[in-house]
């Protein structure tokens, strides 16, 4: 599989609800997700998302998140990791969708990119 997703969120219930949705248009994509902290908490953790990263069937990940913390996790995890992983500062429910539905119909990554980009957040 040459594309999988990776949801990083604070919040247990929005990573787990957007991996959800996504997989509704993309059944044959690995979606993973990490939210909250390790005691289940609002917050990120470090070694959830290098969990989900491990359990990601994607040959390369497709990687979105919601906040600061985790992007700085998600940032460190793909430092550690072996697996590239493309990380992406969109809308985190438009973006994972998005990916989803070009990586279910095998679309090459320059157009992933080029359609991401009209979702990218201002800084």
């Amino acid at each position: 599989m040459k594309y999988g997703i990776l949801v990083v969120s604070h919040v247990p219930e929005i990573a787990q609800g957007v991996a959800k949705l996504a997989q509704q248009a993309a059944p044959d994509v690995s979606i993973t997700f990490a939210g909250g902290t390790d005691e289940g908490q609002i917050g990120s953790s470090l070694n959830m998302i290098q969990k989900a990263i491990s359990d990601n069937q994607g040959d390369e990940i497709l990687a979105f998140y919601d906040l600061g913390s985790a992007k700085m996790n998600l940032e460190m995890a793909r430092e550690m990791s072996t697996k590239p992983i493309h990380q992406f500062d969109v809308a985190l429910v438009e973006g994972v969708y998005t990916a989803a539905t070009l990586a279910q119909v095998n679309v090459d990554f320059t157009t992933i990119v080029s359609n991401l980009d009209k979702l990218h957040l201002e800084k």
